[in-house]
């Protein structure tokens, strides 16, 4: 069994989810059960994801986890631009998550190459 708390990605991914929680809290009302859910969950679904693929006894199985959180760090990549283009956050903002989503995506694929060999 893996230890979680002791990958990079999920530290980051972590630190993240944080982060999205804290900025989705000043997104406007209307957008209370669309857009700021949406970004939590995908959020969270990178590191939930994570942690399950850690507790599987194969290499493989660890690696469909690892699969699965990236494929909710593309979605949550696609909110950041979104939220941008909406004006509800500004592309400073953006650009910061963005950057860290795109790091995070890189951690995850890197590791599911390893995990194929």
């Amino acid at each position: 069994m893996r230890d979680f708390r002791k990958y990079d990605v999920w530290v980051l991914s972590h630190e993240l989810v944080l982060e999205v929680y804290k900025i989705t809290s000043g997104f406007p009302d209307s957008e209370k059960f669309q857009l700021t859910t949406q970004m939590r969950r995908a959020a969270y679904s990178i590191t939930s994801n994570f942690c399950e693929g850690c507790g599987r006894d194969s290499d493989k199985d660890f690696n469909r986890f690892v699969q699965i959180s990236l494929g909710s760090a593309h979605e949550l990549e696609y909110f950041f631009i979104l939220a941008k283009d909406l004006s509800i956050i500004s592309t400073e903002s953006e650009d910061k998550l963005s950057k860290s989503i795109n790091d995070i995506k890189g951690k995850l694929y890197n590791l599911s190459k390893k995990l194929k060999e």
